[in-house]
C-alpha cells in the first residue's frame, strides 16, 4: 500500500477543497492514487466546496460566547438566511465561538483548532460543512476581550437562539466592584453600541484619516476665513464629530441628558469601585461585504420569454 504522505494529502485537497481528513480517508481507501481519491470525493460528495467558494456569503450569523472574564464573538456567513437556521450551522457558530474563547484571538489561531468531538480542525469541518450543505460559507473574523477584573458584558441583537444574532457586542468593564451591577451596566452599553455604531472608544482611536477628511471638509466649507479662524472652526468641529463617533462623548440611549463617560463615573458609587471602559466590538453581518444583486422579477420573466 502506498504511504499517504501529508503533501500527498495537501495536493488532493487543492485539488477538490475538501476537508484535511477526508483526503486523507479518500486516499487511504484507493491505496495513495491521487485521482481515484478525486474520484472517491466526488462519489461521497465532499469534493463540492471548492466549486462553490467564488459565491458571495453575506448572511449568517454572528456568535457570542462568555466565560468569567474573558468573551469572544464569531462571524461565521454563508449564502442564504434560510442555512443560518439550519441547525447544523448554528451548532458550528456557537461551537466556534466558544473554542474562540481558549483562542489568541486571531482567525489564523482559530481556524487551526481542533474541533470538537473530531479529529478536524475548524477550517477542514467548514469544508465538510459545505459540501454537506451545499453552500459556501466562511469563518469571516473573530474578536476576543478579557479583562483582569470585573466583566466582560455582551448583547446580541435580533436573536435567533441564544447567543446567535445578526449583530454581536462585546465591552469590556475593568472595576473591583460588583460584578452583578457591572454585568448589568455592561448590558446597557453593548445595546448603546448595537444602536449607536461608534467608530473608537474616545478620540484616541479615530483613524488620523477620518480625522483629515473631517477637517478638509470643515475648511472646504469655510473657504476664505482667516487662518485663526479656520483654525478655531476645525478645532470646534471634530469636538462635534467626537461626541457623534466615540462611545464616551456620545449621549447614552438610555438616558440622553448624560454621556457614556458620565453614566460610568456616576456607576462607580453603586458599583463600590472604580470602572474603566477599556475596550468594546461591534460587529453586524455582512457589514462591508459587497452583495451581489441579481436582476429583477421583472428582468427574469422577460428573459425567459425570449
Amino acid at each position: 500500500m502506498a504511504e499517504i504522505t501529508a503533501a500527498l494529502v495537501k495536493e488532493l485537497r487543492e485539488k477538490t477543497g475538501a476537508g484535511m481528513m477526508d483526503c486523507k480517508r479518500a486516499l487511504t481507501e484507493v491505496a495513495g492514487d491521487l485521482e481515484a481519491g478525486v474520484d472517491w470525493l466526488r462519489q461521497k460528495g465532499l469534493a463540492k466546496a471548492a466549486k462553490k467558494a467564488g459565491r458571495v456569503a453575506a448572511e449568517g450569523l454572528v456568535a457570542v460566547e462568555s466565560a468569567g472574564h474573558h468573551a469572544a464573538l464569531v462571524e461565521v456567513n454563508s449564502e442564504t438566511d434560510f442555512v443560518a437556521r439550519n441547525d447544523s450551522f448554528q451548532g458550528f457558530a456557537r461551537e466556534t465561538a466558544k473554542l474562540a474563547l481558549d483562542s489568541d484571538g486571531t482567525l489564523e489561531g482559530l481556524q487551526a483548532k481542533t474541533y470538537p468531538g473530531s479529529q478536524e480542525t475548524v477550517t477542514d469541518k467548514l469544508q465538510s460543512l459545505i459540501a454537506t450543505i451545499g453552500e459556501n460559507m466562511t469563518l469571516r473574523r473573530v474578536a476576543k476581550l478579557d479583562v483582569s477584573k470585573g466583566v466582560v458584558a455582551n448583547y446580541v441583537h435580533g436573536p435567533v437562539s441564544p447567543g446567535l444574532g445578526k449583530i454581536g457586542v462585546l465591552v469590556a468593564l475593568e472595576s473591583e466592584g460588583d460584578v452583578d451591577f457591572l454585568s448589568t451596566l455592561g448590558r446597557q452599553i453593548a445595546m448603546h453600541v448595537a444602536a449607536t455604531n461608534p467608530v473608537a472608544l474616545d478620540a484616541s482611536g479615530v483613524d488620523p484619516a477620518v480625522l483629515e477628511r473631517e477637517s478638509n471638509i470643515l475648511r472646504e466649507k469655510n473657504a476664505g476665513k482667516p487662518d485663526h479662524v479656520m483654525a478655531k472652526i476645525v478645532e470646534s468641529g471634530l469636538k462635534s464629530y467626537y461626541k457623534e463617533v466615540t462611545l464616551l462623548e456620545q449621549p447614552f440611549v438610555h438616558d440622553g441628558s448624560k454621556t457614556v463617560s458620565q453614566v460610568l463615573k456616576e456607576a462607580e458609587g453603586k458599583a463600590g469601585a472604580p470602572v474603566k471602559l477599556t475596550a468594546f466590538v461591534r460587529y453586524a453581518l455582512g457589514e462591508g461585504i459587497e452583495k451581489e444583486e441579481g436582476p429583477d422579477f421583472a428582468a427574469e420573466v422577460a428573459a425567459m420569454s425570449r
